[in-house]
């Protein structure tokens, strides 16, 4: 079986988000580019020009990607954020990184809001954090072993 390879989100605010996810979360952008293209025949909606950008670790590219769009359509910009609580659909992200640095970063940029902290049963840290349209992202100090 094949890993992810990127996960893709729509921010209301793409250079917010971008913020949040390189300057305090730590991922690299691997690719930004923008194109003049219709993607109604992949995603149902139509569209001029798209950017994507797609964030990760150059080093770890079997770990998948998270890819940032801006579909150039104006109207993700008025749906109003998530909360930042368990919802359906893609509410979660997880990273592996060093935890506090993490939120001292995010703290620093003024992202993220009130992290929630929690030990893990092997002794680390896990928290989580809101980024700016509410999706839940989860830091992982360790790796969690999932069972088989």
């Amino acid at each position: 079986m094949r890993p992810v390879h990127h996960t893709g989100l729509c921010p209301a605010d793409l250079d917010l988000s971008l913020r949040f996810y390189v300057q305090g979360i730590g991922l690299e952008v691997l690719f930004d580019v923008t194109m003049s293209t219709d993607l109604e025949p992949l995603l149902g909606e139509r569209t001029s020009s798209v950017r994507t950008v797609f964030l990760g670790n150059p080093d770890l590219p079997e770990a998948g990607a998270l890819e940032l769009l801006d579909l150039g359509t104006g109207r993700v910009q008025h749906e109003e954020p998530a909360p930042g609580v368990a919802r359906r659909g893609l509410f979660l992200l997880s990273f592996q990184v060093p935890v506090e640095p993490a939120l001292q970063r995010l703290a620093e940029l003024g992202l993220g809001g009130s992290p929630r902290r929690m030990p893990t049963p092997a002794g680390g840290l896990v928290a989580t954090v809101a980024d700016p349209d509410g999706v839940v992202v989860e830091l992982l100090d360790q790796p969690l072993s999932l069972a088989r």
